[in-house]
Order: C-alpha cells, then structure tokens, then sequence
C-alpha cells in the first residue's frame, strides 16, 4: 500500500503538517519518531514562598542568558521552544477574569486554570472546546469559562515558520465542585486533562487534532512557553509583561532540538518538570508502562483510571513522556519528590557509604519498575514544592546560589542572574543521583539526606524485602540435565549454526580474555539480508549507540553506577505500596548457570511455580511450520499466566533429528510482545533455555527485546568439549569455564549497554535499543514491535528456511551428508567457498598492481569484480543501478584534479599504523590537493614544517602525476609537507593543543568510530613508544584508552559549544563533526548543523582500521547507504543543507561507489582501507597485536622496515578512481559534483538481481527524493555557517594585547565577564600561537584580571605566557586543553561563604590539559582533570570521577573527593589531603593506582611549591593553614601513584642511568 506522504508534492507535504500543527508524516528515511533534543533549564524561587514581580524578570533574564543553550533553524527569529512556569499569579488572573470573562473567580484554591493551545480551524477549535466542557460536565466540575489569551507574534518578531502552525491559545477556568477537597480536585484535573487529551488527540478525527494540547491545568501552577526564542517568550505572551504578574517560582527552559518542524507542544516546561537530557530507554519504558496498565489499580481512582490511559502519551517527546509517567505517580498519591527517587534513582547497588534504609528503598522500587534512564537534569515544582535531580552518573551541569535574602537560583549555568557577590550565601551543584529540595511552606531548603531519609523511612523497605523477596541461591536444588555425548554435542552445535570460528574468534578467546574479544580492520563480509549463507536472525540488527544528543558511559571506569541485578517474575501494582510488591526473583546476572536453570525450571516454592514450554516445531511442517509454532508459544504462555505460574522457560532442548528450534530471539519478542499488547507481560517472567545464544550481540537482543534471564547451555557444553579436545587450556574447569564466560559476558554487556548511555539491565531490558536491516514488516509486527526496519527484507519463510538449512547441517536427511567438524563460512576471514567478502585475495591483488605500477587495466579489472561482485554479494549499493539518460561528452566533465580534491583519508592515528605510512597518506594527499587526517592520536610538530624529497622520490611522484594532471605534474616543485590537513579532535584529546589546532585547515570532532560507535579507542602499551609518547603527551610504555565519551559533549548544546571553542581555537579552519550511520542519524545530523559546524562526516559500520571488539565490528552502526541518504534527506527538509558539506565513508573503493555517494547526497568522500592497501596492507586483521608483517599497522622498528608504500601509490589509486566517476558522470550527464550530489532519480533498484534474500529488500527510502520546504532550498553547500565570532569578547582582548602579541611587551589589564562569554582566552591563544609557535610568550606576558561568572570554556587551549586571574566564578571546562597557559581563580572579596565548601568551577575542568598552572580557592564538579596529560593544578576539594584518564601532570587536592577518583589514570602524580584516609580510600578507584605516603624530597618539595603558589595566588586560607603547620600536615598528604606509570618511570631511570655507563665503556 502507498505511504500517502509519499505521493503529496513537496509544498503540500510541508503544508498539511505546518497548516495541522504536527511533525511532517514519515517520508523516505525521515521518522518524527527520531527527533530528539536538549536545553538549558533553570529556576528561581523565594524561599520562604514570598511572591514578587523580580521573579518573574529574574527568570527571564535566566532565560535569557542561557540562550546559546537553545537553538534556531534555518530561519534566525524561529527557535526549538521556550518557555517559562510560574505560580499562579491570582492578582493578574483575577483582573482577567472580570474583565474578559466578568467572572469573579472563587477563593485560591478553589479554581484550576491553564492555558490551552487549541487549532486554529474556528469549527475544529468550538468542537475541542465541546468536547472539554462535556468532560468537564460529566466529572462534576464547574465550567468557569474560556478565556482567549493575548499575544504578540509580530511584536516578539516570532520567525514565520513558528507562525504558520502557531496554535490559538486560550485560558480554561474551571470551579472545583462543592465538597471536593484540594488534592481530590487536583486529581479531577488531572483525569479532565487526560480524558480530554485523549478524546481529542487521539480518537478524534480533527485534521487539527494535535494542535489541542493542554499545557497545564492546575490550581498551583501555570506554563507559558511554545515554538519560541528565549527572548520571545515575554514580548509574546503580554499576561507575562503584567506588573501584576507575580509568583514564588518560575522555571524556565530553552530547547535544542533537532528539527525545525512545528514544536509548539513540544517546548518545555512540561506539566511537572523541565528536562534537559535524553530518556535512552523510552521504548522500553512506555511498553513496560502499557503493560503495567493491566494490573494499575488505586481507590483513588476507582474506575476512573482506565480514563488516564494512556498512560503514556501518543506524540510526545522523551521528556513529554517522562513527564506522563511521573504526572501518573504523583496523582495517585506520591509526592513528587518520591515519584522522582522511583524514576531516576541513585546507583545504589554499588554505593559503599549508602544508608540501609535508603538502599533498601530503591531495591524495593526497583522491583515495581525500571529506572528511567540517561542523562538527566530535571527540574521538578508542583508548587509546593521545586526542586532538582542529577541522573547518577552526573552527565548534566546544575549549579546553584542561595541568597541571604532567601532566594535559590538553579541552573545549567552560573551568571544567569546578577547577585551581589556580599549577597551570596552558598554556591553548589547537584551531585550525581543527588536531589535538592525546596518547600515552601516550611520555608527552607531540604537537603538530598534529610528528604530521602524521610521518604525511605516512610515504610519498612528493609522488613519488607527481607520477608518477601526471593535469591537464586535459596531456590531448592534439582539434578541438572546430563551433558551430550561428543556427537550428539556435534550434532547440536551444527543445528543452531555453530562454525569453528565461532569457537576459534569468539568464545575461546571470551575465556582467555575474559573480555569482549578483539578484532580489526572493520567487517567487509555480506550483509544478513544479502548473504548466500543461511544466518542466524541475530544478524539481522544492528546495536544504536548514543553520539551527541547523549554520550555513552564508561562502563569499565564508571563501573560504580552499572548494574546487572533485576528483579524478575510478576510485578505487583506500580500504584501501591505493599510488602508483597517485592515478592519477586533477584537475580544478579543475566546468564544462569545450569544449575541455576535446574532450579528454575523445577520450582515449587514460597507461592511460586515454573512451566517448561518447548520452543521447537516439527521438521515436517518445512518452512510453513514456523509462524504456527511461534503463535502456539505465545500462546502456552498466556495459558501459563491465566493457571497461575509465576515463570516460564523457553527452551530448546528438545531439537532433534524430527524437531527444528525456533530462533531463540523470534520466541522471545513473539512472546514479549504478544503480552505487552494484552497488558500481561508484568504477570510473568520469562526465561530463556538456549542452545543458539552464544555470543554478547545475542544476549543484548534477548535482553532488549524482553527476556529476563538466558541459559545458554549448548556455549557451556563446547566450551569444555574444546578443553576436553585440548584445543583449550586444562585451567579452564568446568567450574571456571562458567565463571569466566560469564564474567566476559557481563563486561560485553555493560560495555553494549554503556554505548547507549544505559546503566542499568533493568532498563535496558525490554527497551530494543537496536535497528533490523532486512527484515520485513510481518516480522517486525510480530516478534519486534516499534523498531526500524526500513529496508524491508525477508520474511517468515526465509527466517524458517535459514533455521532448517542450519538444522540440516546438525541432523542431515541422509546420514552419509553429515559433517564429522563444525563447519567455516568464513564470515571473520575470507574463505574461498565462505561468506563472501569485499576484500579478497583477488581485488587486494588488483588493487595494488594498478596503484604500484599506475595501471589502469589493473585498476578496471578491480573496479570491475568490485563493481559487479563483490559490492552486489556485500552492500547495499550493489542492489542499485544507474537509470539511462543523456549523457554529455567526458571532457564537460570536472577533471580529475578538482575531484580528487574531495577525498580525505580516514581517521587512522600515528600509534595505531606506523609513522611511516601514516606520513606517506599525508604526503599523497598534500599532493592532490586531498585531505589527510591525523586521527585521535595527535601529531608530530616537525611535520608542519616543509622537506624537500629525495630527487628519486620526486621524480616518481612528478611521472605519476603526469599520467593524469600534467599541469600540476608542470607545477610540482621538490616542497612536501606532511602536514595532515585535517587534525582530529577525539575524547582522548591525544596532543590537542593550541599550536596543533592552529595548524588545521580542518578540525574534526570525532564524535563515534565506524568500526566501534560508542566506544574510545585503545592503544597498547607495546605500541607507545618515546616519539608516540611525546606526541600524545603520555608516557612510553603505558596503554592509551580514550574515553567513550566526550567529557565535554553530553548534549547537543554542548557540542554545539565545542565547535564554538574549536572555532576560536582556529577561525580560519573549518570544523566538521564524524558520526556513524545508524537510524536517526539524520535528525542528529540536522542539531549538529544548527550548531553550526561546517561539515558533518557520515561514516558507515562496515569500514574501519583500528582494533575493536568483535561485538563492535559486526553488530554496531548501519551501512553508509542509509545514513548518507537520510543525513541528506532531513537537511534538505530542515533547510539546513546549504550551511553544511557532506562526507562519507566506509568500504568506499571505485568511482561507481563515489557516485552512488554523492547522488545519496555526498560532497566529500573518505577512503581508509583502499589507500592502506595500496601501500602494502594484506588485509591480516592483526593490527591490535602489533605483528603487522608489511610494516604499517605496527611501532615494531623490525617490522615497520617492511614498509614499502610511496605516495604515488596512493596518488594513482585516486586519481583512478576520479577517472572512473568521470566516466559514469559523463554518462549520466552530470558535469560537476555538485550538479550531482544528491539526484536520487539517478538511480533505480537493479530488478535482475534475485536472490534468495535480496529480493524482499526495498531501497525506496533511500531513494525518495529529498523534500524541499520552498523552492530555493539548496542542496549542496552554498553558504557559510554564521559562527558569531566577530561578537566573542576576544576580540577585545586581542586589541588590549596587541604589543603584547606583536612585540612581546608584557600586558595587564581588567575586563568584566559574564556567562555569555564563552571560550575567553581562546581566540587570543591562537593569536600567540599563530605569531609565536608551540611554545607561546614568556610566562604572563599577558596578564588579564577578570570579574565575574566565566561562560563555559575559559582559557581553553590557553598558551604560553596568558594569565587569567578571574575574581568570581565559572561554569563547565575551564582550562580545557590547557597549553602552557595559567589560570586563577578565586571568589570575590566581599564574599561571606567559605571558599573550601563552595562550588567554584563546574564540571570537566582541565579536560586534556597539555601543559601549564592552575589555581582554584574553592572545588570543583565532576570529572576535575579528566584526561589531564601535563597541567599542574591545584583545587580545595572535587566531585566524582576526579582524575578519571589522567595520564601526565600533577595535581594537588586541598579537600575531600568525590567516589571514583583515579579511575583509569594511568599516568602523572596526585597528592590528596586527607584528613580521613579510610574515607579518601573507598573514594578511591584502585584498579591502577596505588597510594602512598609522601616521603620523597624532591616531591615533598614539589608538593609544597605547588600549595605555596596557591596560596600565594588565590588567598586561600586552607593552603595557609596547611603551609602554617607543614610538619603536621604532611603525612596527612596522599600520594596516588599509577602503577603503570611509576613501573615506566622507573625503566626509564634506570636507561638514562645505563647511558652513562654504556658511554663510559
């Protein structure tokens, strides 16, 4: 059937939505589903409840400052949403009433009111209206009137887009009937609000039915917000300009979001709260919530409550959502700040200084329903209260003042309010997991302990959990089932598609590893959907990972906030609170052992019983047996919830030579998913015995698509027969083969899990955080509910085919067929009659004879099994043909020279291939005029300079370029450069200083890895030698592991604000953001364009170079095909593709597969893999191990001798390819690139090809044309993005510093600073840089005493001879990527706080910091020194994660530390002051660091210069004290000392006492 939006016209596609006030229907590859979005969110409240006009225009101003938080589209004056929630204001409310309405209204209290955004159709709007007034009616309530509220478009200069889908915006007033009392009246409210909502929203047939959405209805609390700027919010609402309108409260909100589209409803504050985050597990929340509706129950209620469902609401955001659910809690009778705890709890399962009782609280909780989990900072009122939560990872800044005169202001900033700094009287934030109360009638701030306690204490959580809840351990024991006979072991294996690399790549090395095994050189095998082979349905998805609009955890060093443990089995009623809700199954890991499973399948205990329910089908049946066997499960598993059983286990085991097993994966969401659409699922627990679930990917799906724990018995049972056939060492017992293949189970796991920025199994299960590729509608309906599948692809019958061809191995019909080994497909390595696979003795062959020697023949016969068989056997692309049209003749055609101009070469970094071939590829491309990337591992200073080329070596590149650009062949002179043109910016911040910033033309932040999206790369130590040290500012010997995320992008706003610092670190050079292919990249693509970076890379899955694991190589990220097509798509929509050039990349190898590229909608083009090849790679795969044999994925000095690459390798395999896409440009008629990028109608499906698979496949999507909002939408780079440089206060500093920079006169001057500036110092460094090179001024050349609150970024990349001394305060990432630089800062003088308690510096303070001092009288957020590689600091006390990564420096505590301190630090020294050494220990992460006393002189000395200077600078008292009564303060010093670090220093001592004694002899 066709899609309707696919057959409207661009203008009436765009103009149904805009005229109906809703987000364009899904088209192509665009989904509304995929928009996402993040803000900046604050308040401000008088304590004591005192209510005043200030305010109201204190929030405003807030909201005002926080602008850069918020974004706008492609029009200036139409932003993402704003708004602002008050009290209500009586006195404004009761003018209005009698004067619009001639109403007087009844007492406070007695009345609810909120504004109503209702469709702008006068006959649609009367009957919306008609349908609240009869609810109203019904319910008993008493109409007051509408009223319609007065607003100012055209005065508060709203864009156009904003104003075509504004809805009409009137007041409801309604009297609560007599007798009622407040909170009964409230709960009135709230059922007329969700009953009307859905009647209207959802049932209705009004073409404007989404344009009614009810903002809020209360009798507290009002909201004005919409489709707006902050600086719209007041001019358009004029009831806000009232000076009658006062309040206690307000909050406000300023989004960015990732599309431009209507968002009126969308705009925050919602009802309760205002969110700046992203809910990661949304899915799995609202399903799991609409199941729990079967068995919500409340006397509150009554019957009333089947009014409220949904519970979660149809078209609405993640925090719209969010917001439903916690509205739901709090209606039936929590508190708010209750309600928040259950949703957003702490990490309590591994927090050592936790309360009993207030862990017993959460464990209780955890039982009734999963966290809501990601990045969150969600700000919370209901009028009686306001107050804040931080998700507990703390990935969102909240800072906070109280006042003297007893107001509190919170925020995402410091600075958005003035305050007088004598009017101060504590300065904060909110921890991670922590809450921050107000209440207004007591009139006093609740601080996280008091008000948890007293929640906790409530009820006995404790008593109740000891009395009901059931352990794995205390289940009565039962006899396992006997172990297979070798051949039946065979047998088995063979049927559910084991293979010996299975067994050779995946699970021995599990065990040896006791990790995620490692691979590389990215996944170039066939799809699922494409693959000859029969594979299993787990191939079939691909894992989501988080890139910008949320960051990922790091699950190995922020292991404290992860967890593994669910409670499993029927829920009781999320509505109550009882002893018996927690009368469920703990079970500490997903995987059970066989005994474990024994236990389960036997029970008969405590009221609990199990039903084994056979997952098999007869063989008989063929192919067609499998969809009734899928429906006779679900079945036997709603008749197993109707009789009473408490678990159910799904197995497998009864496969044989007449009885085929279903996929593992389709039972389980077949049988999730039935019970979710019948409000079952929460009546029982499903287990899983499995013969096919072998692998972590496997695990992670069974978990994502509802299952509650997996015995993977067949994994078991190989693996000791593989020790048995000594093919495994004897260590492994059976006992440790369990152990340790469960331990590597769970790293996997939490590693998956992390990548999506989920903490908690209980989370992630049931949330299908993953896209199918090449499955078609009848299976996602059936077994995958809600997740993408936008390809289509096989069926049932293909499914059922795959099972039975691999049944068939196991169990063949005629015995004489059976096989006496596993097979090998070949799916990990290329085999000749395996999978296929597109790089393969024959392309590597052609490949580097045609680059080796410049011949074309070679290079067509490449090009050709390339374009004709491998990319047909592998890719999408291969699915695609060109259509016939008018060609032109070739010489119309750009030459070769301006395309190779286009083509950059991939991310690989000096450390993980060899300097030599990693200067080789910048030479090349230096000479085409390419671009090279340095990748994440910085670079060499030396090669920024100019070298002249042996004469040889010139000659050859000259006779190379001859064959295809003779004029440049004429032109070239002996001057090379290695100079990559692109320098990378990765989480690692691997050498990221001011100088090699402003040597960039580009400068790219590497938000995800093809090969691994979601993960940080890793360096071993044997590959870190002394020049790879020195460049990455780390120390020889000690591996490198970049974090997954980056510490400074955990949001969108917050990569818009690196692209700022980026571009003042260099304004000359472009920036450009890499993402990874994946379902919604596109939409993430669009909030990267708004935050103005100038060219976004779309990297594809099935390409990479460095080591990842295996789980990441295969299963993470999507084919370029789709994210290059959508990523073009939505920009066109949003009107945001001329601002931005396009990339992509991934397998890329001839001149069709360029095509095919740009007429997806690529400029830009990378190439990895080719180019490497074509310098001698062979494709090993063994780069992670440092064997490479031809010299360039190694640092082994005997190794990298081998190399035997030349640029002109490179230069002719390029220019080749550029040839090649000439051709078929000229048969196509295209002359330009330009002309191409982006004419889809080029290309059509490829109707020849049928294959088993591939014929179910439908391109479509991708070849929808982009839709055009007007005619004049570009669709190709035209414009520059606007970056606001000429705005930035450095501007001003430069001119201050002008002899300074120019004549080396030393500068001091004064300057007032607000939170607006942001980046200061930045702008001014790369001034020096520029002038003065990599080492900068003399020290404090340039002196520059600041007042104020810093905006983000202050003194980033800050170089030689700048001092900032700031006299006030400052927001997140001070001194990030210090470089040489110094920064001071202190509270103002007339400050009443002590400094040593107080929040001075937010989060993520010297993130990669190179070099340089820094001062800071008072503590510092979370992540202090994160990733700090050679700054000197000093700070009076830090949050979590201090240190975490640090690799060089030294940095000196004055105070008390937050948990997780040294957490993956491998290098550099920290010296503590501890005055609780046990407490400091526990804070401590110990995995690499020791502690020690400070005993040496040398550093005892170092120790004290460093507290002398602080004191000296800052005026601390705490540094005097303790320099006062040095003697006694000193043991009291505690030296942290990575292990790694001290053992490399200690080698190298003893070499440099070696030297003299080798030159003495």
């Amino acid at each position: 059937m066709t899609d309707p939006a696919q057959t409207l016209t661009d203008q009436q596609y765009f103009s149904e939505a805009l005229r109906n006030g809703r987000l364009p229907a899904k088209r192509g590859l665009y989904d509304p589903k995929n928009e996402k979005e993040n803000c900046g969110v604050g308040f401000v409240a008088h304590i004591k409840g005192e209510r005043s006009r200030q305010i109201i225009d204190d929030a405003d101003r807030m909201a005002l400052h926080m602008t850069h938080r918020g974004a706008c589209g492609c029009e200036e004056n139409t932003g993402d949403g704003a708004g602002m929630l008050t009290g209500l204001p009586y006195e404004l409310l009761e003018k209005v009433a009698k004067a619009d309405l001639g109403v007087d209204l009844p007492e406070r209290g007695r009345y609810g009111t909120g504004i109503v955004f209702m469709p702008n159709d006068e006959a649609e709007r009367e009957e919306a209206r008609s349908i609240v007034n009869t609810i109203i009616e019904e319910r008993g309530q008493k109409l007051i009137g509408w009223r319609e509220v007065p607003v100012d478009p055209e005065g508060a200069n709203v864009g156009p887009t904003a104003v075509l889908c504004m809805p009409n915006f009137e007041q409801l007033f309604i009297e609560a009937a007599d007798g009622l009392d407040a909170d009964a009246f409230e709960r009135e409210l709230f059922i007329i609000r969700k009953y009307a909502s859905r009647k209207i929203r959802v049932e209705s047939e009004l073409d404007q039915n989404l344009m009614f959405y009810v903002s809020s209805l209360s009798t507290k609390v009002i909201i004005y917000k919409g489709m707006l700027m902050p600086e719209q919010v007041m001019p358009f609402f004029k009831d806000l300009q009232d000076p009658d309108y006062k309040s206690h409260l307000a909050m406000v909100h300023s989004r960015f979001s990732t599309n431009t589209f209507p968002s009126w409803d969308r705009a925050q504050p919602c009802r309760f709260m205002a969110h700046n985050g992203e809910i990661n597990t949304l899915q799995g929340n609202a399903n799991w919530m609409f199941a729990r509706q079967g068995v919500m129950k409340s006397d509150l209620w009554g019957d009333d409550i089947r009014k409220l469902c949904p519970i979660i609401e149809p078209e609405c955001s993640d925090s719209g959502n969010f917001d439903n659910a916690l509205e739901m809690l709090y209606h039936s009778g929590r508190t708010l700040q209750e309600a928040v705890m259950m949703m957003v709890p702490e990490a309590w399962q591994n927090h050592h200084s936790m309360s009993e009782e207030k862990r017993a609280f959460y464990e209780y909780h955890s039982a009734l329903q999963e966290p809501w989990d990601g990045p969150a900072s969600i700000s919370f009122t209901d009028g009686h209260y306001i107050g804040a939560c931080l998700d507990r990872n703390g990935l969102r800044p909240s800072r906070f003042y109280v006042t003297h005169d007893d107001k509190v202001i919170m925020a995402s900033e410091v600075g958005v309010i003035d305050v007088d700094p004598a009017n101060v009287k504590t300065k904060g934030r909110l921890q991670p997991g922590k809450m921050f109360l107000v209440d207004f009638e007591e009139g006093r701030i609740i601080a996280d302990e008091e008000l948890k306690a007293s929640v906790a204490a409530r009820r006995p959580y404790k008593d109740w959990l000891k009395a009901q809840s059931l352990h794995l351990e205390e289940l009565p024991q039962q006899e396992i089932v006997p172990l297979y006979a070798e051949q039946e072991l065979l047998r088995r294996m063979q049927a559910f598609g084991y293979t010996s690399e299975v067994m050779q790549f995946m699970l021995m090395p599990m065990l040896r590893e006791a990790r995620d095994p490692i691979g590389s050189m990215g996944n170039d095998a066939a799809l699922a959907c494409l693959s000859d082979k029969p594979r299993l349905s787990y191939e079939y998805f691909k894992q989501l990972f988080a890139q910008v609009t949320n960051p990922p955890i790091d699950s190995i060093r922020e292991d404290i906030i992860m967890s593994l443990e669910c409670y499993i089995g029927p829920e009781g009623n999320l509505l109550d609170s009882t002893a018996e809700q927690s009368h469920r199954l703990c079970v500490p890991h997903p995987i059970l052992t066989n005994e474990e499973l024994s236990a389960i399948k036997s029970l008969d205990y405590r009221g609990w019983k199990s039903k084994t329910i056979d997952i098999t089908y007869p063989r008989s049946e063929g192919a067609a047996g499998l969809k009734p066997a899928i429906d006779r499960v679900c079945d036997e598993v709603t008749q197993a919830i109707n009789d009473g059983f408490s678990l159910v286990v799904l197995s497998d085991r009864n496969v044989s030579a007449d009885r085929v097993p279903i996929s593992s994966l389709l039972a389980t969401g077949s049988v999730h998913h039935a019970l979710v659409r019948q409000e079952l699922r929460t009546r029982i627990g499903l287990v899983l015995e499995s013969g096919e679930a072998r692998e972590v990917h496997h695990f992670c799906l069974l978990t994502g698509y509802g299952i509650d724990a997996i015995n993977p018995y067949l994994a078991f049972e190989s693996l000791r027969q593989a020790r048995i056939d000594g093919m495994l060492e004897e260590k492994f017992t059976d006992e440790k083969i369990v152990l340790v293949y469960r331990k590597a189970v769970a790293k996997g796991m939490l590693k998956v899990m992390g990548k999506m920025g989920i903490s908690t199994l209980a989370s992630y299960k049931g949330a299908q955080i993953f896209e199918a590729v090449g499955l078609n509608s009848e299976v996602v309906e059936k077994c995958f509910v809600g997740t993408a599948s936008r390809i289509a692809g096989v069926g049932f019958d293909v499914l059922a085919e795959e099972g039975i061809r691999r049944h068939e191995l196991g169990f063949p019909t005629r015995e004489t067929q059976s096989l006496p080994v596993l097979p090998n497909d070949g799916q990990f390595h290329w085999r000749k009659e395996g999978e296929a696979h597109a790089w393969n003795p024959h392309t590597i062959s052609e490949i580097q004879n045609a680059a080796r020697n410049g011949d074309k023949n070679a290079y067509k016969r490449f090009s050709s099994l390339v374009n004709d068989h491998n990319n047909k056997a592998c890719f999408l692309r291969g699915l695609l043909k060109f259509k016939k049209r008018d060609s032109i003749p070739l010489e119309e055609v750009e030459p070769a020279s301006a395309i190779v101009k286009r083509f950059c070469t991939g991310a690989m970094s000096y450390g993980s291939i060899s300097a030599e071939a990693h200067e080789t590829l910048a030479v090349a491309m230096n000479v085409m005029g390419g671009k090279s990337n340095t990748g994440e591992g910085g670079e060499d200073y030396q090669r920024f300079v100019p070298y002249e080329a042996l004469s040889e070596d010139h000659e050859s590149v000259v006779d190379s370029l001859k064959q295809f650009d003779e004029e440049a062949a004429e032109r070239r002179t002996n001057e090379y450069s290695k100079r990559s043109y692109i320098k990378q910016v990765a989480s690692g911040r691997f050498g990221v200083t001011s100088w090699y910033l402003t040597n960039a033309s580009e400068l790219q932040i590497k938000i995800a890895q093809g090969a691994k999206p979601g993960e940080g790369g890793e360096l071993p130590g044997y590959k870190v030698d002394k020049i790879i040290a020195a460049t990455r500012h780390s120390t020889p010997g000690v591996g490198l592991i970049s974090p997954p995320p980056h510490h400074d992008i955990y949001s969108i706003e917050d990569l818009s604000q690196l692209i700022f610092d980026l571009k003042n670190a260099n304004p000359s050079a472009a920036v450009s953001v890499k993402l990874v292919s994946e379902v919604g990249v596109g939409t993430i693509a669009a909030g990267v364009a708004k935050g103005h970076a100038d060219k976004i890379l779309i990297a594809g899955a099935d390409g990479g170079t460095g080591a990842s694991p295996l789980t990441s190589i295969k299963n993470a990220g999507l084919p370029w095909e789709l994210g290059i097509a959508e990523t073009h798509q939505v920009l066109v929509m949003n009107d945001l593709r001329s601002r931005v050039r396009l990339e992509t990349d991934g397998q890329i190898k001839t001149g069709r597969d360029l095509v095919v590229a740009a007429l997806l909608g690529a400029e830009e083009f990378g190439f990895a893999t080719a180019p490497l090849i074509t310098l001698g790679c062979i494709m090993m795969r063994k780069c992670h191990l440092n064997t490479c044999p031809v010299g360039i994925a190694t640092q082994d000095p005997e190794l990298r001798r081998k190399f035997a690459g030349k640029p002109e390798h490179v230069i002719n395999y390029l220019f080749m390819v550029a040839e090649e896409a000439r051709e078929i440009m000229a048969e196509l008629g295209f002359r330009t690139i330009n002309d191409m990028v982006g004419h889809v109608e080029a290309l059509e499906i490829d109707d020849a090809i049928d294959h088993w698979k591939a014929k179910g496949i439908d391109l479509t999507p991708i070849l929808t044309p982009a839709v055009k909002p007007h005619e004049n939408v570009g669709t190709y780079c035209t414009i520059s993005q606007n970056h606001g440089l000429e705005e930035v206060l450095d501007n001003e500093l430069i001119k201050k510093a002008w002899a300074a920079i120019h004549e080396g006169i030393p500068t001091r001057f004064d300057i007032d600073i607000q939170n607006v500036d942001r980046a200061f110092g930045t702008m001014l460094s790369h001034e020096v840089s520029k002038h003065h090179g990599e080492h900068g001024l003399p020290d404090d050349t340039i002196h520059i005493d600041a007042k104020g609150s810093a905006g983000q970024s202050l003194g980033a990349w800050l170089a030689s001879g700048i001092t900032i001394e700031l006299e006030g305060d400052a927001n997140d990432y001070v001194g990030k990527g210090l470089s040489g630089g110094r920064v001071i800062i202190y509270p103002p003088k007339e400050s009443t706080f002590a400094p040593e308690e107080n929040i001075i510096i937010g989060n993520v303070a010297l993130y990669g910091a190179t070099e340089g001092e820094a001062f800071f009288r008072g503590m510092a957020a979370e992540r202090f020194c994160v990733r700090n590689s050679g700054a000197k600091a000093v700070i009076e006390g830090c949050g979590d994660h201090g240190l975490e990564y640090m690799t060089g420096g030294r940095v000196v505590v004055l105070g008390k530390t937050g948990r997780n301190f040294a957490a993956g630090m491998s290098g550099g020294v920290a010296y503590v002051f501890a005055e609780d050494k046990e407490a400091f220990r526990l804070n401590c992460n110990l995995g690499l660091v020791d502690l020690e006393p400070v005993e040496n002189d040398d550093e005892i000395a170092e120790l004290k210069e460093l507290v002398e200077k602080h004191s000296n600078y800052t005026g601390s008292t705490v540094a005097a004290d303790i320099l006062d009564n040095w003697n006694e303060s000193l043991p009291k010093f505690i030296r942290v000392m990575p292990r790694d670090y001290k053992r490399a220093m200690e080698e190298l001592a003893a070499e440099q006492a070696a030297e003299p004694a080798t030159a003495d002899n």
